[in-house]
């Protein structure tokens, strides 16, 4: 498990935009789950929507592939020059149900393929235990 503070020692994001809040499980170089709860007093909910607050897809993506970027990390060998991971794509994104404050939102990646410096990731979102977003998330150095 990872908390905050070694999450924020691997990923480049701050708040806002840091959107995982603890990492559950990692299989070293294929396969992480993380978690994100999904509190109300985020500034996204000002505006998305005032009359009812729903999680945004986007973010729900932007997630799973800062998920995917801890699996990255956790393949490198020790003394790897560090570098940033970008997105380089997203294939066959579902988002099935709203996800509003109060939800735990757990992510999963697993790496799919990898040639150099592309990574594919298979990834989705549950809370409950139902699958709210699944998608493939590319990302490259």
């Amino acid at each position: 498990m990872l908390d905050l503070e070694a999450i924020k020692n691997i990923l480049p994001h701050r708040y806002p935009f840091l959107l995982i809040d603890r990492v559950l499980e990692l299989e070293t170089g294929k396969y992480c789950k993380a978690l994100k709860n999904i509190t109300a007093n985020e500034s996204l909910f000002q505006g998305h929507f005032p009359q009812q607050a729903v999680f945004p897809g986007v973010m729900m993506v932007e997630a799973m592939a800062q998920t995917a970027g801890i699996v990255i990390h956790s393949s490198k060998k020790q003394g790897d020059e560090e570098s940033l991971f970008f997105f380089a794509g997203i294939n066959n994104a579902k988002f099935r149900a709203p996800v509003v404050p109060g939800d735990q939102l757990i992510l999963e990646t697993t790496l799919s393929n990898r040639r150099k410096n592309f990574w594919v990731f298979e990834g989705r979102g549950m809370v409950d235990g139902k699958v709210v977003v699944q998608a493939e998330v590319r990302l490259m150095k």
